[in-house]
């Protein structure tokens, strides 16, 4: 996908597969899931609520990434853990991704997801929410590690 503002200024080159986006969008989307899920003895729906919508307000590329309708995005697990085994490392491959391609980017993915995190665990977040997002946090920095 690349950005244009007109014909003669391109604002960003980014090219993302459709298996690139879904690969943002469920990490950005279980991002919140997980963190929903870890919260389910206080407020599942409002966590769940307030991260979507930080999501939904992202701008530039991976705005209007998140912004695309869901289809694929697969959030589905019996457990936390097998929720977890999926979004965790989809965190670090969206940022791998990004970083090859558009550092200032992978620095905005990082930047929206935690503004999700932010908005979902306001006020006094649950031991089991605060470790989650230690979690969450450990999966985006990952990829610094490894690129």
């Amino acid at each position: 996908m690349t950005f244009t503002l007109s014909k003669e200024r391109t604002i960003m080159s980014i090219l993302l597969s459709d298996g690139d986006k879904l690969t943002l969008r469920t990490a950005a989307y279980g991002a919140v899931a997980l963190l929903s899920a870890a919260g389910a003895g206080r407020s599942a729906h409002r966590i769940a609520t307030d991260g979507s919508i930080a999501l939904a307000s992202a701008t530039g590329p991976i705005g209007h990434v998140l912004a695309e309708e869901s289809t694929g995005v697969d959030l589905k697990g019996k457990t936390v853990a097998q929720l977890a085994d999926h979004v965790l490392p989809a965190l670090t491959r969206a940022m791998e991704l990004l970083r090859a391609q558009a550092p200032a980017e992978a620095d905005n993915f990082r930047g929206i997801v935690m503004v999700a995190v932010e908005a979902a665990t306001r006020g006094e977040p649950s031991p089991a929410v605060a470790a989650m997002t230690g979690k969450i946090v450990a999966a985006l920095d990952a990829a610094e590690v490894t690129a």
